[in-house]
């Protein structure tokens, strides 16, 4: 498949430590380790190693566990609801789509990053169960993100939000994810999106820039993790002429008429390259778009490393994106 590895920048420092241990940890992922890096993010995600001991902060945020029924004969969709405490909206709303390659993870993952906002007051938080590749391969992924979208917005009386100010955001596969869902609601018509927020998005199962080669055995999501990544997903028609942009979403034509973009990632990551060039394209098309591409970061670094200069100044800097977001409505009316 990879016949040559482009060279790749350093990494950081702080990062560069961080991320011994880390690889010494994760194994290749492989049809054999799959089950295992399963297990050890349902271990962790209980455990609380993601955040996630205390889902209600103090009992600022009530949880709620929501089953979509779907008139399409295809199966329930879980939501994981989090909502203020106190006060009576309505609010805007985040709806979330968890990381973890196309292949692992959950709604509660990557969700603590979100808790603050809801804690404080500022969102309704929506993260979606979607089902995994390859057991459920494309388009079942992001017909679960849409199909749990509509709902949102359909139940925005019952949420206590703002059915004219929801944001969608996701990280890794989650970031792709977004990205899809947010394609599939302009296309469709409903519902209306202000925001998407793409954390080092996987947009492209192509695979051809030279950062999808630039990592074999290094880094974190090196070229053979994500090849294994979107073959679970797509199959044999990965990097072929049928693929969907619902799924791979570098693959759209006209991005015009998307919500404000935010789009970040390392630039010592597998999604660098096409990340880079879907803000790109977005911002040719007149969508207000912000990117950020940090210097030495590995995938995911911001939350592998938090405590790193780099992982700080980038979640500064996404907070400070998601809290003008949530403050100030569309950030696009001054085009």
């Amino acid at each position: 498949m990879f016949h040559d590895t482009p060279p790749r920048p350093p990494f950081d420092p702080e990062l560069a430590d961080a991320l011994i241990g880390l690889r010494q940890a994760q194994p290749p992922l492989t049809v054999e380790t799959l089950p295992q890096m399963r297990e050890a993010f349902r271990t962790a995600v209980e455990t609380g190693a993601f955040g996630t001991a205390d889902l209600t902060v103090g009992g600022k945020v009530t949880v709620e566990d929501v089953s979509v029924q779907r008139g399409d004969g295809e199966p329930d969709v879980p939501l994981l609801v989090l909502r203020p405490s106190s006060g009576t909206g309505p609010w805007p709303a985040i709806y979330h789509t968890h990381g973890g390659g196309m292949v692992v993870g959950s709604p509660r993952t990557t969700v603590s990053g979100l808790l603050p906002y809801v804690a404080e007051g500022l969102a309704v938080v929506v993260s979606v169960d979607y089902r995994l590749a390859p057991e459920a391969p494309d388009p079942a992924p992001v017909n679960d993100c849409y199909a749990g979208l509509v709902w949102v917005a359909e139940h925005s009386e019952q949420l206590s939000i703002d059915p004219g100010q929801i944001l969608i955001t996701g990280e890794s596969a989650g970031g792709g994810l977004a990205a899809g869902t947010a394609l599939m609601a302009r296309d469709r018509g409903y519902p209306t999106l202000t925001h998407q927020i793409l954390v080092c998005p996987m947009l492209d199962d192509r695979l051809q820039t030279p950062s999808s080669r630039m990592l074999e055995g290094e880094g974190i999501w090196d070229r053979n993790d994500n090849l294994f990544g979107w073959t679970a997903l797509l199959g044999e028609r990965r990097g072929g002429p049928g693929v969907s942009p619902y799924a791979a979403p570098a693959r759209v034509e006209d991005p015009s008429g998307l919500p404000s973009t935010f789009i970040d990632v390392g630039a010592v990551e597998s999604f660098r390259d096409e990340a880079l060039d879907y803000a790109r394209r977005l911002a040719r098309a007149g969508v207000d778009v912000s990117f950020h591409m940090w210097g030495g970061g590995f995938h995911g670094f911001d939350g592998l490393a938090p405590h790193a200069a780099v992982s700080q100044a980038a979640t500064w800097v996404r907070d400070n994106y998601f809290r003008r977001a949530l403050t100030a409505g569309s950030m696009a009316t001054a085009r």
